[in-house]
């Protein structure tokens, strides 16, 4: 198996273990992880999913040697591609397109090069080991970021570094991460997944309705004036501060007046 999910309580784990050939992903192993994802969406009883690479690897990307097997019409046909440009296609790795309503972290350990940059870009935030890089390696190959790289990558570290760190190609090192805010968090060798798991948990432990809501305006805010916005905050925010909200201010006072 390509793609294993660990549950522990509302906490999913979903692991990549292709170690033979440092996590690249092939066609069964993009679907796999697109059921996988789909699933804890699903799933009322997951709240926070950690992706994590087993065997030292996030992710090297697509699987280029399978790829350099095929031709046009094998292609299209391999990955379920439409052959004209009427509507968005699978994603060649699998997650990459989804929108999910509950947040994924990512534990990168190794390389999180071409594709599998673009799959940490997908997930809410990264946790990095020190040795842990990102970087267009694709680049030298000629595949183009087609999973959401030339749109994640901006949005997070600014448009003039995206534009030098996707046309050069280099490596970007954990702690550069940090600094441009690419991670969130760096920790020492083999910690990643533990250290997800944690900040997992501690999501997870929240009210969820307010978690979700939160992350839908942070999502949909990308594109909108301050007015428009502000609007959908709180027509989208409504719901859970009557759903959550009211029952925690009354929690709140009740544990007030003890004090």
């Amino acid at each position: 198996m390509s793609v294993s999910i660990d549950k522990d309580g509302p906490v999913w784990t979903v692991i990549l273990s292709r170690p033979e050939a440092r996590n690249a992903i092939d066609p069964a192993t993009a679907e796999a992880l697109y059921r996988a994802f789909t699933d804890f969406d699903r799933d009322p009883s997951a709240a926070v999913a950690v992706f994590w690479g087993k065997g030292g690897a996030f992710c090297s990307g697509w699987d280029l040697k399978q790829a350099a097997a095929l031709d046009d019409d094998v292609f299209f046909e391999t990955h379920n591609m439409p052959t004209d440009d009427s509507d968005m296609p699978p994603a060649l790795l699998g997650p990459s397109r989804l929108e999910l309503d509950k947040p994924v972290i990512a534990a990168v350990a190794g390389p999180a090069v071409a594709g599998g940059m673009e799959l940490a870009l997908w997930c809410d935030f990264r946790v990095m080991e020190e040795s842990a890089y990102f970087g267009v390696y694709c680049r030298r190959w000629g595949i183009p970021l087609i999973d959401g790289g030339t749109v994640r990558l901006p949005r997070l570290v600014g448009e003039g570094r995206a534009r030098e760190i996707i046309l050069t190609g280099r490596k970007v090192t954990a702690s550069e991460s940090l600094q441009i805010g690419l991670a969130e968090y760096v920790v020492a060798d083999g910690e990643s997944r533990a250290k997800a798991e944690t900040l997992a948990h501690e999501i997870a432990a929240h009210p969820q309705i307010c978690v979700r809501a939160d992350r839908r305006s942070l999502n949909h805010q990308h594109g909108k004036s301050v007015h428009e916005a502000m609007t959908y905050e709180w027509y989208n925010g409504r719901d859970a501060l009557f759903a959550e909200g009211i029952d925690g201010a009354g929690r709140f006072r009740k544990s007030s007046d003890k004090d």
